[in-house]
């Protein structure tokens, strides 16, 4: 993007920091924990392994050891652990960002915190400060309820925030511990689905402004968000007594096949392009069929999505989070020349996509 005197206004991502739990288990580990908690329920047990199998992730990383989960009873338990646990994992992912984009927290001059998965007043970003000692004039804007779609969402805010403030440096940081959200007497498919497909972890983006010298990374050239009226029972939570219960529709691929093309060609030709002139893809690991809607509907090469595929294998679907872990990979593992042009995007509640154009 450029400004009335013809400057490239576009900021630049210099890194992004990842980070996971210590504690991890295998998908027949977990798949084991539930048989044993739902045998009782008369709960079709086959049926929980099939649907564990489908979602094709191999383990995830958790926040707590698997038997530190059945004492946490009461919501108010479940969200104290997630402050603990989030503040640990946030500041872990935060130094690490910082470390690899060369800064300092003094450097920092406003944190964007994106959650879906937990609730803290003060927020998670202002504990963070505590404990890294961001100066006492930082912005923060912390940022709940985008799930999914809130990595991407995140990292496109902080771009607009640097265009107007071009001498700046801002982070994203995504901390999502879905763990902590399961309702373990909801048997419902959406919940049974969730428990095999959502894990924990944390990602941060270090976003510097174009005035800032020596810009590495790729550019944020322009971002869009897409809002599809009507569909908020889509994807998000209902809020009971327990704590998050799940509301997650069978029609989530479905959307992606009707809506995603369109968007996409839409938001390139806005910038003179097409899809074929678009050489990475960096997209939220919402799932299997998620991931084949994508690839089905943009005429995406097998390779295209590669990354996001071998995350979701790993470590699951880390809502918020997914989309940076994908494109902490990108930057990392791939050589991309300059010039090139990238395309993130995510989906999330509301329900609505978001993408983000993305220079090298």
């Amino acid at each position: 993007m450029l400004s009335a005197s013809g400057q490239d206004r576009s900021p630049s991502i210099r890194a992004v920091g990842r980070a996971l739990p210590p504690h991890y288990a295998s998908q027949e580990q977990l798949i084991a924990a539930f048989r044993e908690l739902w045998a009782t329920r008369h709960f079709n047990l086959e049926r929980l392994e099939d649907l564990h199998r489908a979602v094709q992730v191999g383990g995830r990383h958790l926040a707590l050891p698997l038997e530190a989960y059945p004492p946490l009873l009461t919501f108010q338990q479940r969200n104290d652990a997630w402050i603990r646990s989030a503040t640990e994992l946030g500041e872990t992912v935060v130094r690490q960002a910082l470390d690899a984009a060369e800064l300092t927290p003094g450097e920092v001059d406003h944190v964007f915190f994106v959650t879906v998965t937990g609730i803290a007043t003060p927020s998670i970003d202002a504990r963070l400060a505590n404990r890294v000692r961001f100066r006492e004039d930082f912005k923060r804007t912390p940022l709940f309820g985008l799930g999914c779609v809130a990595g991407a969402a995140g990292v496109a805010r902080a771009a607009d925030y640097l265009r107007g403030f071009p001498e700046h440096t801002a982070v994203v940081i995504a901390v999502e511990l879905c763990s902590l959200t399961l309702q373990r007497e909801d048997l419902s498919i959406p919940n049974i689905i969730a428990s095999g497909l959502f894990g924990d972890g944390a990602a941060c983006a270090v976003l510097r402004g174009a005035a800032v010298p020596g810009a590495r990374g790729p550019r944020v050239v322009a971002s869009r968000s897409v809002f599809y009226p009507d569909t908020e029972r889509i994807m998000g939570w209902d809020v009971v007594d327990t704590g998050f219960k799940v509301v997650l529709s069978a029609k989530v691929p479905g959307l992606v096949k009707d809506h995603i093309r369109g968007n996409v060609d839409g938001f390139l030709a806005q910038h003179g392009l097409k899809r074929g002139d678009i050489r990475h893809w960096v997209a939220h690991t919402g799932g299997p069929k998620v991931l084949e809607a994508f690839e089905e509907a943009l005429e995406l090469a097998p390779s295209a999505l590669e990354r996001s595929w071998a995350s979701l294998r790993e470590v699951g679907n880390l809502s918020s989070a997914s989309v940076l872990f994908v494109l902490g990979e990108t930057l990392e593992s791939v050589r991309a020349q300059p010039g090139e042009w990238g395309v993130m995007m995510a989906m999330g509640p509301g329900f609505g996509a978001e993408m983000v154009l993305l220079r090298w």
